[in-house]
């Protein structure tokens, strides 16, 4: 037995480092500190047999050479248009490519993909592309969270773009928190989920027009909730949890990208929907949240409940700041908050599709499949904070999806943007056709 595990084991390997053999890949290079990553990039790349060429912009010059990155792909590194030698073919360099990665890509640039401008040989390039594009975003925190960056990125996933994860660490301007570009051997990895699974990719053409078809949520209005509740014990704390909103919020820009009228109910976050279409409703407390949704419930026939709210709240509120006592603990006493989800799923019809999530520590398909049923789900997304990368405040998640005619889809860690059109993909089948989706 241990002998059959081992060489399965070296065969996956083998097939796996396999899977880059004689791929096309073009590397973008624009203008950040983590430009030097590409070094590595096109080296990990090389090294599991793809053919590389790179393009770069001028100021991806100031933090890494040409030279460098055409010794390491054996092919001459493009900067201009023109060398005043020859004509850089941009468009045959675009339609070139089995895949083009874009890493790093700057503020700047994603600003100049979204919006379609053409200043430099990498955007000109871009812009004559045939094949995906996946794009490794790298900047500071604040410019990460930057309402005009998300529109940005919301814009190129609307384009069916792929974005990798963006990673938090120590950053450039000395601050630590989200925005270093992913590892390269991360990037690595990203391109081989990406060709192993491209028929899976190509489903997500399912959810944009073709030929000037509508949308297939055109005309549908859609409520989501997202983040936490703060639940006050005095004018000064709260009771709350770690969740940051940003798969609800994902799945509200996902919604609307598929065409649907979006209303969030949103809990206290510093986050936003980058979508300019989503209408947000703020709240801060766990009632807060159920009359925001109560009022939008009954003319929504897509409803996604991705709230982490709170359970209980304290019974009573001091009015003034609460002092540190003589005694060593404080006793406070408890009441249960409304089950939003329950409450309003009982009150659902036929004609709306209503998505709960269930994050568990243990048990977890039995809590999922428990909740499924006793809050008339017609889908309910499991993960668990037991897997690495999924859960509260990271850039991915990992989930499995139930649906109530005992489908069951379990995905890999992927991106929260990429998770949310999984799961729009799944209330589109559910919502028009009943089959289940395989995702």
């Amino acid at each position: 037995m241990a002998a059959e595990y081992t060489f399965c084991r070296l065969f996956c390997l083998i097939a796996d480092k396999l899977m880059l053999q004689g791929k096309k890949i073009l590397l973008g290079v624009s203008g950040s500190i983590a430009a030097y990553k590409a070094a590595t990039i096109v080296r990990l790349l090389v090294k599991e047999g793809a053919e590389v060429k790179v393009v770069m912009t001028p100021s991806a010059c100031d933090f890494i050479t040409p030279l460098t990155l055409a010794t390491l792909s054996k092919h001459e590194v493009p900067v201009t248009i023109s060398d005043n030698q020859s004509w850089n073919n941009h468009v045959m360099l675009g339609r070139w490519a089995d895949v083009m990665l874009i890493a790093p890509a700057s503020a700047n640039t994603l600003s100049k993909m979204a919006n379609g401008a053409c200043d430099n040989l990498l955007m000109a390039t871009y812009l004559s592309a045939t094949c995906p594009v996946l794009i490794a975003p790298a900047m500071d925190e604040d410019m990460w969270h930057h309402p005009a960056t998300r529109a940005n990125i919301t814009r190129l996933l609307s384009y069916g773009h792929k974005q990798l994860p963006v990673e938090k660490g120590e950053l450039a301007s000395g601050l630590f928190g989200e925005g270093r570009m992913a590892e390269p051997e991360n990037i690595i990895q990203y391109l081989h989920e990406h060709f192993n699974n491209e028929s899976v990719a190509s489903q997500a053409g399912d959810l944009q027009p073709v030929n000037g078809s509508p949308l297939p949520l055109q005309g549908k209005k859609a409520l989501v909730t997202a983040g936490p509740t703060q639940e006050p014990l005095d004018p000064v704390r709260y009771i709350s949890n770690h969740s940051s909103g940003k798969m609800g919020i994902a799945i509200a820009d996902a919604l609307a990208a598929a065409g649907a009228e979006v209303t969030l109910v949103l809990g206290p976050t510093g986050l936003s929907a980058a979508h300019p279409s989503v209408k947000t409703i703020r709240v801060v407390t766990a009632d807060d949240m159920f009359r925001g949704s109560e009022a939008h419930f009954a003319q929504s026939e897509v409803i996604v409940m991705a709230a982490a709210v709170a359970d209980y709240r304290p019974k009573h509120i001091a009015d003034l700041k609460m002092k540190k006592g003589e005694g060593d603990a404080l006793i406070l006493e408890l009441e249960k908050t409304k089950d939003i989800l329950r409450t309003l799923g009982a009150t659902r019809t036929e004609k709306q599709v209503l998505v709960g999530f269930s994050l568990e520590t243990n048990n977890e398909q039995e809590y999922a499949l428990k909740k499924l049923r006793e809050k008339n789900l017609d889908l309910v997304v499991m993960n668990s904070l037991n897997d690495k990368g999924a859960g509260f405040n990271h850039d991915t998640n990992k989930v499995t999806l139930f649906d109530k005619q005992g489908g069951i889809n379990e995905l890999p860690l992927k991106s929260k943007s990429e998770v949310a059109q999984d799961i729009v993909r799944k209330i589109v089948d559910i919502l028009h056709t009943n089959t289940p989706l395989i995702v």
